[in-house]
């Protein structure tokens, strides 16, 4: 809750689901710990963005702790910052893990779970949703469709209209040696930038006892290709085509060139981290793995910050589920069966 505006939707669903989320992970054995963290301020500019983080900190009832130079040494010798606001409340948790828990409670209760099942068509009438896909047709009296990356296609094929669209940014991560798994004991991050969704390049903690540095933001020019510079042509031609893409672009120049230059260079990827980091080097970035994030765009080229929902008399689209959206999984799902429309 330390980025969201007190009273907000999102930082209610932050609280209650990082509550929800630690209950989840004990029940079921799922590995987790409440490490805290970090927010390291650089400059002058950094610091004026995190006196307004603490005062939303605050507000939203976070035990947060404001540290000077010598504190941010005392507390974590590896990181240098004029300022930093010390979360205690932060936590990690092996999500895949919770994923597959997740499952097993589905099965569990009498449910089934279907892989690859393309969906090609979506059709409503008075009394039932008929889903077409790849491998069969489903016939439901509900539905509720949680489509990620591909959201706003599953919304139009069931023929809701929409007015903006996804645009997916990759994200970057190395990882560091085992020989530097103990050079920060709680999670590191910059200061944000308030005009961007994106949190910057941090050092996290894994739940294996590793660390790892990223993400990076870069469009994707593919949705579901987890690989460096991957490229799909549906998903290349419907960015480009997008006007929303590139107003997008034309409002964020510097930081599309950083993030390009992040993409492009090792170097200037461990530039970013050296900022609060100096003891970095480039041996320590052993390339490790990317992310898709499923960023909402309108067509006037602003990115949607808020929960995107679309419903129809018998169906509930998330269209958006921007961050706090794994901490908030919960609500947000109780969220999603309070709009089912009985």
């Amino acid at each position: 809750g330390v980025y969201y505006a007190p009273g907000s939707f999102k930082a209610e669903l932050c609280r209650a689901g990082a509550a929800a989320t630690l209950a989840f992970c004990a029940a079921h054995g799922v590995p987790h710990r409440q490490c805290g963290k970090l927010i390291v301020a650089t400059d002058a500019t950094e610091e004026r963005r995190l006196h307004e983080l603490a005062e939303r900190a605050a507000g939203n009832g976070l035990n947060c702790v404001w540290l000077n130079e010598t504190a941010i040494r005392v507390r974590e010798p590896a990181i240098s910052g004029r300022a930093a606001l010390a979360v205690a409340d932060t936590g990690i948790a092996d999500y895949p893990a919770l994923c597959r828990a997740l499952a097993a409670a589905i099965v569990a209760a009498g449910g089934e779970l279907r892989f690859q099942h393309e969906v090609v068509g979506i059709v409503e009438d008075a009394r039932e949703m008929t889903l077409a896909t790849t491998a069969g047709t489903w016939v439901a009296r509900q539905l509720i469709v949680c489509g990620g990356l591909q959201s706003d296609r599953l919304a139009r094929l069931a023929g809701i209209d929409i007015d903006f669209a996804i645009v997916p940014f990759r994200g970057d991560y190395f990882r560091l040696p085992a020989a530097r798994a103990g050079l920060v004991t709680t999670l590191i991050y910059p200061v944000p930038d308030p005009a961007l969704p994106f949190l910057g390049v941090h050092l996290t903690l894994t739940t294996d006892g590793g660390i790892t540095l990223g993400p990076s933001a870069m469009l994707a020019l593919a949705r579901e290709r987890y690989q460096r510079w991957a490229w799909d042509r549906r998903d290349a031609d419907a960015a480009l085509a997008f006007p929303g893409t590139w107003k997008l672009l034309a409002r964020f120049p510097r930081a599309g060139l950083r993030e390009f230059a992040y993409a492009s260079s090792r170097q200037a990827y461990l530039s970013a981290a050296r900022k609060y980091c100096p003891d970095l080097g480039l041996a320590d970035l052993a390339e490790y793995s990317c992310g898709i994030r499923a960023q909402a765009v309108t067509r006037g080229g602003h990115m949607i910050h808020d929960f995107v929902f679309r419903q129809t008399a018998r169906s509930v689209h998330v269209c958006n589920a921007p961050s706090p959206a794994a901490t908030a999984a919960f609500p947000i799902a109780d969220a999603v069966i309070a709009r089912i429309k009985q």
